[in-house]
C-alpha cells in the first residue's frame, strides 16, 4: 500500500487552490454580469457617490469602490435597493481583495429581494470554501442548485457540481463527492475543455487516492498531467507535475519522481515570474493613477486662477488658428501647383527625349537609306544611257531591297511612335504560332530567294501562345528581316520552338549570318534606341527594330534573349506565355 501523508497534504492544498475562482472559469459570464449590473443600477446614477462607486466597480478599482460606497451609505440612504447595491459592491470588492470575513459580513446585509441575490449565494459559498467552512459552502450551493433562476444555473451548473464534490471530499463523504465530481466532468468532456478537465481529473485522482483506490487514482492523475501539457496555465502545469512527483515517490520510482519534481520547480518559477510581472504592473498602474489624480487636482487649482485669462487666450488661439489654416491652405496650393508643374515638366522632358530619338533615327537611318537609294539610281541612269541592260536588273533588285528596308524603317517608326503614345489597339488572345509565322514569312520568301537562303520552319502545330496578333507580327517581321539582312549568300534561316519554361513558349529565329560581338549583344539588350556604332556599316539597318521588338515583347508579358557568335550566326529568342488549353 502506498504512503499517504505527504501526498494528501499536497493534493488537498491543490484542490483548495483551484476552487478559489468560481467565476474565473466562466470567461464570458463576468462581462455579461457587469452589463446587467450597469443596466439595473442606472436609476440611481443621480446619486454622485453611487455613480462614482459603480464606475470604480466596473473599472475594478476596489479601494475606490469601498471609499465611495461608504460615503453613499453614510448619507442615510432610505432606498433599500440602493443600499443592496452598495453592500454588493463592497462585498465583491472585499472578496477580490481577499478580505473574506468582511466580504461575508457585507453579503449577509443584502436583502433577499435583491435582483442578484442568487449571485450573492454563489459568492458566499465561494467564501465559505476559502474559509474552509465546507458544510456552509454546501448549504449555499444547494440553494443555487434548487434555484428557479435557470439562466444563472445554465452558466454555473458545472462549477456548482464540482464545488459540491470538493466540499464533500473535504468532509470525507466520498460517495456524494464521487457523484458530483463525475457529473461535473460530463460537460467539459463534451466541449473538450482541456484546462477544466485537467483540474477536474486531478480532483478525481484525489478522491480515489483518499479511498486507497490507487490504480484508478493514478490513471486520473496521469490523464490530468497529459492534459495540462496542452494548457497555458502555469498553475495547472505546476500542480499536475507535483501530483505525479508524489505518486511516483510513493510508488518508489524515485528517478521518475525527481523528473516530475524538477518540472514542478520549473513551472513554479515561471508562475512566480508571472506573478511578479503582474504585481509590478499593478503597482505601476496604481502609481500612475495616483500621479494622475495629483495632476488633476493641480490642474483644477490652476484653472481657477486662469479663468480670467482664458477668453483672451481663446481669441488669440482662434486668430492664430485662422492664420495657420490660411498659411496651410496657400502652402498646399503652392505644393499642388509645384507638383503639377513638375509632372508637366517630366512629361515635356519625355516628349523631348522621344522627339530627339525620332530625329536621331531620321537623321541616321532614313538619311543613310535615301543616300544609298540615290546612289543606286544614279548608277541605274549610267547603265541605261549605253543600254547596258545586264546590270539594270541587278540594280533594280538592289533598289527594291533598299525601298523595302526603307518601308520597314517607316513602318517601325510609326509602330514605335504609336507604342510611345499608347494609341495603338492591343488585345492579347490565344494564337496558333505556326499559322502566324507562315503568314509573316510568306512576304519575305522573295528576299530569301534573291540571296539563295535556305529557310526552314520547324514550329509545331500544337504550339499556342498568348499575345496580341499585330504586335507579335511586328516582332516577327523585324527579326526575320534582320536575319535575312545579316545572312550571307547561300545562308540558312531556321524557325523552331523550345520548351525550357513551364509557362512560356520559346520561339527561336536562327541564322548563319555575320553574328555579333558580346559587347554588341549586351548593348542591344539595353533599353536604348540606337547602338553607339553599327557593327556592319555596309548593311542598311533600322536601328529601331530591336528596340521596337523589346517594347512589343514586354507589352505582351514576354521575354527577349540573344545568343550570337561573331562570324557564325545569331539566335533571337522570343519567350511568350503559353496559351491555356482545355482539358
Amino acid at each position: 500500500m502506498l504512503m499517504r501523508p505527504t501526498f494528501i497534504i499536497a493534493l488537498l492544498f491543490f484542490c483548495f487552490i483551484i476552487e478559489n475562482n468560481l467565476f474565473a472559469q466562466q470567461k464570458k459570464e463576468p462581462i455579461l454580469f457587469e452589463k446587467e449590473i450597469k443596466m439595473s443600477s442606472d436609476p440611481f446614477v443621480g446619486e454622485t457617490n453611487f455613480y462614482k462607486t459603480r464606475s470604480f466597480f466596473l473599472q475594478k478599482e476596489w479601494d475606490s469602490t469601498l471609499v465611495y460606497s461608504a460615503k453613499q451609505l453614510n448619507q442615510s440612504v432610505k432606498n433599500s435597493t440602493l443600499k443592496d447595491y452598495c453592500y454588493f459592491f463592497r462585498a465583491y470588492s472585499f472578496n477580490k481583495k481577499e478580505v473574506f470575513k468582511e466580504a461575508q459580513k457585507e453579503y449577509s446585509k443584502i436583502s433577499s429581494d435583491f435582483e442578484f441575490y442568487s449571485h450573492v449565494n454563489i459568492y458566499l459559498g465561494e467564501i465559505a470554501i476559502e474559509l474552509k467552512e465546507f458544510q456552509n459552502a454546501i448549504d449555499y450551493f444547494k440553494i443555487i442548485e434548487k434555484s428557479n433562476d435557470h439562466k444563472l444555473i445554465s452558466k454555473v451548473k458545472v462549477n456548482i457540481e464540482h464545488n459540491l464534490g470538493i466540499c464533500y471530499l473535504h468532509l470525507k463523504q466520498y460517495d456524494k463527492s464521487e457523484a458530483y465530481l463525475l457529473k461535473s466532468i460530463e460537460a467539459p468532456e463534451v466541449k473538450k475543455d482541456t484546462l477544466k478537465l485537467a483540474r477536474f481529473y486531478g480532483d478525481m485522482g484525489v478522491l480515489y487516492y483518499e479511498q486507497y483506490n490507487d490504480e484508478l487514482a493514478i490513471s486520473y492523475f496521469q490523464k490530468a498531467y497529459q492534459l495540462s501539457k496542452s494548457t497555458k496555465d502555469y498553475k495547472v502545469k505546476q500542480n499536475m507535475a507535483l501530483n505525479m512527483a508524489v505518486v511516483e515517490e510513493n510508488r518508489k520510482k524515485f528517478s521518475e519522481s525527481l523528473r516530475y519534481r524538477k518540472e514542478y520547480e520549473k513551472w513554479k518559477d515561471s508562475l512566480n515570474n508571472q506573478s511578479k510581472i503582474w504585481e509590478v504592473a499593478r503597482i505601476e498602474k496604481e502609481f500612475a493613477i495616483k500621479q494622475k489624480q495629483k495632476e488633476v487636482s493641480l490642474l483644477k487649482s490652476e484653472n481657477k486662477a486662469k479663468v480670467a485669462e482664458r477668453n483672451g487666450f481663446l481669441y488669440t488661439a482662434i486668430a492664430l488658428l485662422l492664420l495657420l489654416l490660411t498659411t496651410i491652405y496657400f502652402y498646399r496650393e503652392k505644393v499642388k501647383s509645384t507638383r503639377i508643374i513638375t509632372t508637366q515638366k517630366e512629361d515635356l522632358d519625355a516628349l523631348n527625349a522621344t522627339k530627339d530619338q525620332i530625329l536621331s533615327i531620321l537623321s541616321h537611318d532614313l538619311r543613310s537609306s535615301i543616300i544609298a537609294l540615290k546612289y543606286s539610281n544614279r548608277l541605274l541612269s549610267d547603265e541605261l544611257a549605253p543600254n547596258n541592260l545586264d546590270n539594270v536588273n541587278s540594280l533594280l533588285d538592289q533598289n527594291s531591297t533598299m525601298v523595302n528596308s526603307l518601308y520597314n524603317l517607316l513602318d517601325n517608326l510609326l509602330q514605335w511612335a504609336l507604342s510611345q503614345t499608347k494609341n495603338s489597339y492591343f488585345e492579347i488572345t490565344s494564337l496558333p504560332l505556326l499559322s502566324i509565322t507562315e503568314q509573316v514569312v510568306y512576304n519575305y520568301l522573295p528576299l530569301m530567294k534573291e540571296k539563295n537562303i535556305i529557310f526552314t520552319n520547324n514550329v509545331l502545330k500544337s504550339d499556342m501562345i498568348q499575345a496580341d496578333q499585330e504586335s507579335f507580327k511586328i516582332v516577327l517581321r523585324n527579326l526575320i528581316d534582320n536575319a535575312i539582312k545579316f545572312s550571307d549568300q547561300d545562308g540558312t534561316i531556321t524557325l523552331y520552338t523550345q520548351n525550357t519554361h513551364d509557362m512560356y513558349c520559346d520561339l527561336v529565329i536562327q541564322d548563319t549570318g555575320a553574328g555579333m560581338t558580346e559587347e554588341t549583344r549586351l548593348e542591344l539588350l539595353k533599353d536604348s534606341v540606337l547602338l553607339a556604332k553599327k557593327e556592319h556599316e555596309d548593311k542598311i539597318g533600322t536601328g529601331l527594330g530591336v528596340q521596337l521588338c523589346k517594347t512589343m515583347i514586354k507589352k505582351n508579358q514576354g521575354m527577349f534573349a540573344i545568343e550570337s557568335t561573331l562570324g557564325k550566326g545569331t539566335k533571337m529568342i522570343v519567350s511568350l506565355p503559353k496559351a491555356l488549353t482545355n482539358g
